[in-house]
């Protein structure tokens, strides 16, 4: 089992399995959502995704096509990703412990920032994961 939780502790969640397809994605909308060069994460099957602990603190932003994302309302982490009200993925900042995953691939680096340089001998794709 797997569980994280936001940086004030108010939220807790747990994965009852594993998580798969740690990726890093460079795109100027998860700059601007994680307020650093890329977020990273890891998608989960959603019917194995559990909130432990303050629910009643999460906020969610849902964007265009269905696409959000949940955060603490106290601290402002960034727990998850949501795909049309579910929990598609978990950031791998508010995972505890080491969740036996590494990062797979580097999507959307064709807009990565400026300033940003990736090391070489990397997975990337210039757009999003393969099909």
């Amino acid at each position: 089992m797997i569980t994280g939780e936001c940086f004030c502790g108010a939220i807790r969640y747990q994965v009852n399995g594993r998580l798969r397809e740690a990726r890093s994605c460079h795109c100027s909308r998860c700059r601007k959502a994680f307020s650093g060069q890329a977020s990273a994460y890891a998608l989960v099957e959603p019917e194995k995704f559990a909130w432990i602990s303050g629910q009643d603190k999460l906020s969610t932003y849902v964007g265009e096509h269905g696409f959000g994302m949940s955060f603490c309302g106290v601290c402002g982490s960034t727990l998850c990703g949501t795909y049309q009200g579910k929990v598609h993925g978990v950031t791998l900042g508010c995972v505890n412990g080491d969740p036996k995953v590494e990062i797979g691939m580097h999507i959307f680096v064709g807009s990565k920032a400026a300033w940003e340089v990736l090391p070489d001998g990397i997975t990337t794709f210039e757009a999003g994961p393969p099909a």
